[in-house]
């Protein structure tokens, strides 16, 4: 195996794919984070139920991710990688500048006006992520692979951090929306230089080899299955996100804890999130084991949910330092999509990396229904805790099943 030296790995590590991959990841990022951030002040503002709206406009953003993340999984494998990185920012972008020109609009039913342009933004978000992970993928070499995957995403990840500052900063939830747009446009420019994947462009034009066949993931056995494990090994990221950090308002008073913010819960998480990402990587490299790396972040995290959830937390601060020990652990996110995207053929793993973070995403309305239904009889802390057991059950099963991909060669096909 060839050794690079300490210049060498510079240079494909600060390359231009992976560059610009990590900056549409922070922007992906600050735009997907956003209504979770100004979810309270923004439905207050329109006399909307934070609670009722909320849940509602947020389900609808994850199945918009749920659906886009198969539209563009499919559309990088037939049409290129690129083709998704430069459609799909400029449909969140243009759907972000919308959302803060809503208290504007002449509608009286500002609740599902919100939710549909949630759901188109949800729709373009839901490219991101897996183009620029496959892209990265399939530019450097399998040994760099975990760092690169991992600055794209430690970096990217600071876009939620950036999102909660700008709401604090700019003191009106409808500028963030706007910022966020305008910061996709401008990179939608940057990408213009990018050169497509040297692997795509070998299958591109091969009529024999199929292409980004979604429907391949359920006709194989083998295939399915591992397609489900990856969705599950995400599992525990998103009951951290969406139940502990987006909800993080209903723990306060059975904590005796006067106020919480979503949006300093969500920013805490992600200041851990960015940090794991970027440590993830170099665990993964060190262990020379992508398995060992997540499934040891994943038991850091469990131990922080159950001093959360059970360890007589009682103040906002502490909850937020909390917030930050699950982003920590969860930091896993960029190794998780890494492993999707090794897992499976380069004619069907633009669908694959695209459509498996999406599909984790898109669970979290059922996770949040879960959530809401247990409650009633159970309590928020009881409740959170047995979707948390479930979720992470899944996630360290499948975590400890699936095939090891560490330097696994990419240049294959279904």
């Amino acid at each position: 195996m060839k050794e690079f030296t300490t210049q060498e790995k510079l240079k494909h590590l600060l390359s231009f794919p992976v560059i610009v991959a990590a900056l549409g990841y922070f922007v992906d990022i600050y735009d997907l984070l956003l209504f979770g951030i100004v979810r309270v002040p923004s439905l207050k503002d329109m006399n909307l139920d934070v609670d009722t709206a909320g849940t509602m406009i947020l389900n609808f953003q994850m199945v918009g991710l749920l659906l886009g993340g198969i539209l563009w999984g499919v559309l990088g494998d037939k049409k290129g990688r690129l083709s998704v990185l430069f459609g799909s920012i400029l449909v969140y972008s243009l759907a972000n500048i919308a959302c803060g020109y809503l208290p504007h609009f002449p509608v009286e039913d500002k609740t599902m006006l919100y939710a549909w342009l949630r759901f188109i933004a949800g729709i373009g978000l839901a490219g991101e992520l897996g183009a620029g992970i496959t892209l990265v993928s399939e530019s450097l070499p399998k040994q760099l692979r975990a760092i690169g995957t991992s600055i794209v995403a430690g970096f990217g990840l600071l876009g939620a951090v950036v999102a909660q500052l700008t709401v604090e900063l700019a003191g009106d939830w409808t500028i963030a929306y706007y910022i966020g747009g305008a910061l996709g446009l401008m990179l939608l420019v940057l990408r213009i230089s990018v050169a497509e994947s040297g692997i795509y462009n070998d299958i591109k034009h091969d009529s024999n080899i199929k292409k980004g066949n979604f429907f391949s993931f359920f006709t194989n056995w083998n295939r399915f299955v591992k397609y489900m494990k990856c969705i599950a090994i995400g599992l525990p990221t998103w009951f951290c996100i969406g139940i502990l950090a987006v909800m993080a308002n209903q723990f306060a008073p059975v904590m005796g804890i006067d106020n919480i913010q979503p949006g300093k819960a969500i920013m805490w998480a992600y200041v851990g999130i960015s940090v794991g990402d970027f440590a993830s990587g170099f665990i993964s490299h060190w262990l020379h084991s992508r398995k060992k790396a997540i499934f040891y972040m994943m038991l850091f995290t469990i131990i922080g949910v159950c001093l959360m959830l059970f360890g007589g937390t009682k103040s906002e601060n502490m909850y937020y330092f909390y917030c930050a020990w699950l982003g920590l652990g969860t930091g896993y996110w960029a190794m998780f999509v890494t492993v999707g995207a090794e897992q499976f053929g380069t004619n069907i793993r633009s669908t694959a990396t695209t459509t498996i973070p999406n599909m984790v995403r898109g669970l979290v309305p059922v996770m949040l229904l879960a959530f809401d239904g247990l409650k009633v009889n159970n309590g928020v802390i009881a409740a959170a805790a047995i979707v948390g057991f479930f979720a992470f059950a899944l996630g360290i099963y499948s975590t400890l099943t699936i095939s090891e991909t560490h330097n696994k060669d990419l240049d294959f096909n279904e």
